[in-house]
């Protein structure tokens, strides 16, 4: 008998310990919890959702669950998407939205149940319109001039805090593509409060032409830098020519100089050397004459090859007779 009441005093235990179990939850920092009852979101007095706050907290067992929401900043990373100017050229850009739950009963009633994914998609579309319509703004040049990375925050959704924003962006003369960017950051800001989501961040993370637009600037690109370098090379063989004409030029006037002095030395010398031999010559007539024959029979002897046939009595031969140079003996 004392064993079947332990037994059941264990069993009670057990029970009890279990419901307690289920009759208890945690909800942990960073999060907001909802309690629903077969299915239904319990509400308070005022008709209003029951948002518990971090801590430990009680339920009715079995029939109450607790749906967690994150409210911590959550980031939306969205895939490149290609966007038109107001020159009507595409370019693509690569951007991301940094958000955080706001209210979390509208958030719970607006995404069917706190499903993040769908809060995630509905987000999306709105900032995809909201970018479209403010980047249709603005020039390619204005686009990539930009400041600071495009980077505009908020503080709080209430949005007073956007115009606080826009008034500082302006006093400090931020550029065009941070002044479109800040009203996209009011628009998604605005469409974004209905789902009970405050917008925290919104960044241009990078902007990339079309490959298609990309490999027609390229080509351009290179066409005028071949065209400069054709005009460089062209401008330098004109160069080339012109200085070696001029060098050519200067070449034949030095030579033509060179030659006339030359000439003109050699002149002066032949006369120097004439002038010479006459002086000489007026002094010994008879020596001139004498080694002016010696020279004669040198160069017309030297080889031994030569061959003359001459009288022995010809003027040639004259010193050869006597030293006078005279024919008689």
């Amino acid at each position: 008998m004392n064993k079947s009441l332990f037994n059941l005093a264990l069993v009670l235990l057990v029970v009890i310990g279990f419901v307690l179990f289920n009759s208890t939850y945690i909800v942990y920092e960073g999060s907001q919890g909802i309690v629903t009852r077969f299915g239904k979101v319990v509400r308070d007095s005022d008709g209003k959702l029951n948002i518990v706050e971090p801590g430990l907290h009680f339920k009715a067992p079995f029939i109450d669950k607790v749906k967690a929401l994150d409210v911590r900043i959550q980031t939306i990373s969205s895939s490149a998407d290609r966007f038109v100017t107001s020159e009507k050229k595409d370019v693509i850009i690569d951007s991301y939205v940094k958000w955080q739950i706001l209210d979390g009963a509208t958030y719970y009633l607006t995404t069917a149940g706190g499903n993040k994914m769908q809060a995630e998609e509905l987000l999306r579309r709105r900032i995809n319109n909201s970018l479209r319509s403010q980047i249709g703004r603005l020039t390619i040049h204005e686009i990539v001039s930009g400041q600071d990375g495009s980077k505009i925050e908020s503080e709080d959704s209430g949005f007073d805090s956007v115009a606080e924003t826009s008034e500082a962006l302006s006093s400090a003369s931020k550029s065009k593509r941070d002044q479109v960017m800040q009203n996209a950051l009011r628009d998604i800001g605005d469409s974004a409060k209905a789902l009970g989501i405050k917008i925290v961040d919104v960044r241009i993370k990078q902007i990339n032409l079309p490959p298609e637009v990309s490999n027609s600037i390229y080509q351009r690109m290179r066409a005028e830098r071949d065209a400069v370098a054709k005009l460089h090379r062209s401008q330098g063989r004109k160069d080339a020519e012109a200085i070696k004409a001029q060098a050519d030029r200067e070449v034949v006037v030095k030579i033509a100089e060179a030659e006339r002095l030359g000439r003109t030395i050699k002149g002066e010398g032949d006369a120097q050397a004439t002038k010479i031999y006459a002086d000489a010559y007026k002094q010994n007539p008879k020596l001139f004459e004498f080694l002016r024959s010696m020279d004669a029979y040198k160069n017309s002897m030297s080889s031994g090859d030569d061959l003359l046939v001459l009288e022995p009595n010809t003027e040639f031969f004259k010193f050869f007779n006597n030293d006078n140079g005279s024919n008689n003996p």
